[in-house]
């Protein structure tokens, strides 16, 4: 098995451990990336839109509101509301005033966005299997562990 030394042709060893790590996490998640990109743009979608029709998925009928969605992303991007409205035009999604305070608007899944959601979701499944089943259940969960580690230094 290559290591990341190899695969990048680098003649000498990484200086810091830290360089490499990070170089590890970059190369994988380009390469999980490239694999689901490709997976939802069949669907006509993106990475971005295919986590926002899950998170309103979740919310059920009530819907949830675009900074509530922004803050639930995955990988958050600059600009929710472009990304609502593309789901909306497309048909995936509504919005709908609040009836109670009109500066809020909520954001829910139509038939069409269910639809679509729910048909990658074994896809999906079956992509995460075939590229990080063949690690042990408590390896994952280290590694999860410490990518959330890393995170932590942020906040």
């Amino acid at each position: 098995m290559p290591n990341l030394q190899d695969e990048i042709g680098k003649k000498q060893p990484f200086d810091l451990a830290e360089e490499e790590a990070y170089l590890n996490v970059r190369r994988t998640a380009a390469t999980l990336e490239s694999y689901f990109g490709r997976l939802f743009r069949k669907a006509g979608l993106s990475e971005a839109t295919y986590n926002v029709l899950r998170i309103l998925r979740a919310a059920g009928e009530d819907g949830r509101c675009w900074g509530e969605i922004r803050q639930d992303l995955v990988v958050p991007v600059p600009d929710v509301t472009r990304l609502i409205d593309r789901l909306e035009k497309s048909g995936h999604c509504e919005r709908q005033r609040s009836v109670t305070d009109r500066r809020k608007v909520y954001i829910r899944i139509t038939k069409k966005g269910l639809d679509v959601v729910n048909g990658l979701d074994e896809p999906v499944r079956n992509g995460l299997q075939g590229r990080l089943g063949h690690m042990a259940e408590a390896d994952l969960r280290k590694l999860s562990a410490l990518l959330e580690r890393t995170r932590d230094q942020d906040n």
